[in-house]
């Protein structure tokens, strides 16, 4: 399942970029929608592995405590 989550949205680009490649061949807009594929990938790489953090980041409170459920 985390696979999952990390392919998601690079994958929908990449099959939208496949897709509009057979129905208009136009380079421009296919290279376009490849280019923002690799982005997703790349920010999806950066960003997944945060999804499940809480609390602070930054700067560290010494004082911090996580409320109470």
């Amino acid at each position: 399942m985390k696979l999952a989550r990390y392919l998601f949205f690079p994958l929908l680009a990449f099959a939208a970029g496949t897709v509009y490649w057979f129905l208009s061949y136009e380079a421009a807009g296919v290279v376009l929608l490849l280019v923002f594929g690799l982005a997703m990938t790349f920010f999806m790489w950066v960003l997944v592995p945060t999804f499940d953090n809480e609390g602070v980041t930054a700067p560290i409170d010494p004082d911090f405590e996580l409320p109470e459920d």
